[in-house]
This record gives structure tokens, C-alpha cells and sequence, in this order.
């Protein structure tokens, strides 16, 4: 293999490793969600450090799929052209938001078709982020990354900014920015958690980032580094000051580590400046441990991070069969299992007293994670072999 030829594995290799490991880490937040107990693991007033921090783990999951949905579409121009990766983009984001609305919804989260209940999770935004890149990758790379920047660091500036004031248009503003309900009666709500604007702004700036893949390694390297220390400074920086960019200041709590637990406990719906900044900062510097090279124990990370959409439909079945199996030897019936929740239950109805501890909750998501594996390689594989067109909405 020439020097080119490695330096562009190397680099691919880089992104998947790193999107695997955000999926593995994905699945332990979703086993938490079926399995666990209804604690909160953001309330600091109640929780425990090792909730807190098997929940705050996870929040890299998002910023990260998004981040490099951006980065993955810009790679991606090495073999299409604008107008077919605009094209492809626009396709596959309008099947994203298909798969969450009926097929992740039905097979995935709550196991019926009575639509009661519809949750607008991260395949809906990714879906809406990708059109939208669809339409600003004709823009000058660094007109789409100062979008991209400008979203993420001015949202938080309309916070009080309420959707009613909107009037008929409120459902429009609840899209975009405040996480809330879109629609309700008395048998049926649709309710909006990931919202717009950020998660847009964070696919715009993996977009931008792109470019350095391009780049000698060791420049990359330096790059990589120099964003990652900057934007986790900042976040420390920001935090400290505790005057903007989070609804949810931390306050001096009843010992250092709690203290320390409600300083990192910044504000996910929507996404606050601050919590893009905890994240990304640390995903950078990720990127820049594995350029070039891949760590043994993290490889596996790699079959995963190959086949994300893949792995994320199956990850989500497989969890909620693991708690049917489970709510079935604890009861002996599994009604619950496939009834559409309430606000204050999703993604499912817990039946009476449910809920393993923690250590538990990491068994069983070692046992899905070890368990699709084969699956995930073999459709790498496939992948790799054949070039229909159907794959790579896969």
C-alpha cells in the first residue's frame, strides 16, 4: 500500500474508531433506560456518583454522531460529487426521520403500533441536520462552519423565549429550540427532545472540520489537540463564571464531590453551549489519540463504528427483548413490556418494582454489546463486498 493509501485508512480508521466507541457507550445509556431504576441520574440532590456518571458518560454519544455525520459527509466527497452527496444527504435524512417516527418507534422503543405515544429522539434530528447540509455544503467551507458556530454559540441567547409567544406557529419554535410537547390529547402525544438548532450547528461544524483529514498527519495531530484543550478550557472557564450559556447553574453542594457532580451536570435539551463544549472538547482529543493508530482494546470499536445506523436499530430491539425476558421470570406476564408510556415513563411502562441495580445494568449491556458483534461484522463485511445502492442507507 502506498504512503497515500495508508494515510487515507488511517484516517477513516480514526472516525470509526471513534463513532464505535460512542456506540458501545450509547448502549449502556439505552440498557439504563430499560433495565435500571426510575432514580434520576442528573437530580444531585438524590443520586448516586455511579449513576451520575454512567448517565454523564453517555452524553458524548450525540454531539459526537452528530459532529461526525458532519465530518462523514464531507469524506464522502473523495468519491461522490456535490451534487450526488447534496442528493444523498437530502434522501437518506428523509429516511432517518421515517425510521424514528414509524420503524425505531414500533420495533425499537415500545414494542406496538397504537402511536399514543411518539418520541422525537436523535434519528429525527440527524434526519433534519442532514437536509440541511444538504443545502449548506454549497456554501464556502468556512461560510458552513461559521454557521455551524454561530448556532452553537448564540441558541442559548433566546432560552426565554417561549414557544407561545409564537402563537399558531409555536410548534415551529418547539422544533427548533425549546424541547417540549408538539402535540397532546387525550390518547396521544408528540413530544420533541432533540431540537434543531444545535444539533444542526454541531453537523455544520463537522462538515468543516472535514478539511483536516486532508491535512499531514502531524498538523492534523496538532490541530486536533489544540481545538480539544481549547474547547474543554473553555468549558471549565465558562462554568466557572456560572453567568451564561446553561439553564442549570451548579451550586455549591454538600461535599466537593457532589459539588464537583453539579458542575459537570450541564443542560442537554436542549443542548447548552456549555455542554457542547464539555463534550466536543474531549471528542476532539479522542480523534487525536487515534490518528494513526488504533489501540488494541478499543479495535473491537471498529466493526461497530462501521455500521452505526446497523447497530443502533438492533442495539435498541435487542435491549428491550433482554427486559422482556427478564420482566417475564420476575412476574410471570410482560404486558408491560409492549404498552405505550407516560410523560413521566419512556421509553416504556416499567411494570411494579422495576428495575436491577447498577451493577446488574452493566452486565447486561456487556452481554448486547459482546452479542452483536457477529452480526455487525458480518454486515461490515457485506458492505465492503458489495456496492448497492440500499447499503448505504444502512
Amino acid at each position: 500500500m502506498t504512503a497515500a493509501g495508508t494515510a487515507k485508512r488511517e484516517r477513516l480508521e480514526s472516525v470509526d474508531v471513534v463513532r464505535g466507541v460512542i456506540m458501545i457507550l450509547m448502549a449502556l445509556d439505552h440498557t439504563r433506560d430499560y433495565l435500571g431504576t426510575s432514580a434520576s441520574p442528573t437530580n444531585i440532590g438524590t443520586v448516586t456518583v455511579g449513576l451520575f456518571f454512567t448517565r454523564w458518560i453517555t452524553h458524548f454519544c450525540a454531539p459526537t454522531f452528530f459532529l461526525l455525520t458532519g465530518t462523514g459527509a464531507y469524506l464522502s466527497l473523495r468519491r461522490k460529487s456535490k451534487r450526488e452527496l447534496s442528493r444523498f444527504l437530502f434522501t437518506r435524512g428523509l429516511w432517518l426521520i421515517f425510521l424514528e417516527l414509524v420503524v425505531v418507534r414500533a420495533l425499537g422503543f415500545q414494542f406496538n403500533l397504537d402511536f399514543r405515544v411518539t418520541m422525537l429522539y436523535i434519528l429525527w434530528a440527524l434526519g433534519w441536520s442532514m437536509i440541511a447540509l444538504s443545502v449548506l455544503m454549497y456554501a464556502p467551507i468556512r461560510i458552513v462552519s461559521a454557521v455551524g458556530i454561530v448556532m452553537i454559540l448564540t441558541h442559548n441567547l433566546f432560552d426565554s423565549v417561549q414557544a407561545s409567544s409564537f402563537g399558531i406557529f409555536a410548534p415551529l419554535w418547539t422544533i427548533l429550540h425549546a424541547p417540549g410537547l408538539l402535540y397532546a390529547d387525550k390518547e396521544h402525544f408528540v413530544l420533541a427532545a432533540y431540537v434543531l438548532i444545535p444539533w444542526i450547528g454541531v453537523t455544520a461544524v463537522g462538515f468543516g472540520l472535514g478539511p483536516i483529514f486532508n491535512w499531514a498527519p502531524e498538523r492534523r495531530k496538532k490541530f486536533l489537540l489544540t481545538a480539544g484543550l481549547a474547547l474543554t478550557g473553555s468549558f471549565i472557564a465558562l462554568r466557572a463564571l456560572n453567568v451564561y450559556d446553561d439553564p442549570a447553574p451548579w451550586h455549591s453542594q454538600r461535599s466537593a464531590v457532589f459539588t464537583a457532580l453539579s458542575f459537570l451536570n450541564a443542560n442537554k435539551y436542549p443542548p447548552s453551549l456549555l455542554f457542547l463544549l464539555m463534550t466536543l472538547g474531549p471528542v476532539l482529543l479522542l480523534l487525536r489519540a487515534v490518528d494513526g493508530r488504533t489501540p488494541a482494546l478499543i479495535r473491537p470499536a471498529l466493526t461497530y463504528g462501521k455500521v452505526p445506523l446497523f447497530y443502533y436499530m438492533l442495539h435498541l430491539s435487542l435491549i428491550h427483548l433482554v427486559a422482556v425476558a427478564i420482566c417475564y421470570y420476575q412476574n410471570g406476564a410482560i404486558h408491560w413490556m409492549f404498552e405505550s408510556p407516560t410523560l413521566a415513563n419512556t421509553p416504556f411502562t416499567p411494570p411494579p418494582g422495576w428495575g436491577l441495580a447498577l451493577p446488574w445494568v452493566y452486565f447486561w449491556w456487556a452481554i448486547v454489546v459482546i452479542s452483536l458483534y457477529p452480526l455487525c461484522w458480518w454486515f461490515g463485511a457485506l458492505k465492503q463486498r458489495r456496492t448497492d445502492p440500499w447499503l448505504s442507507y444502512l
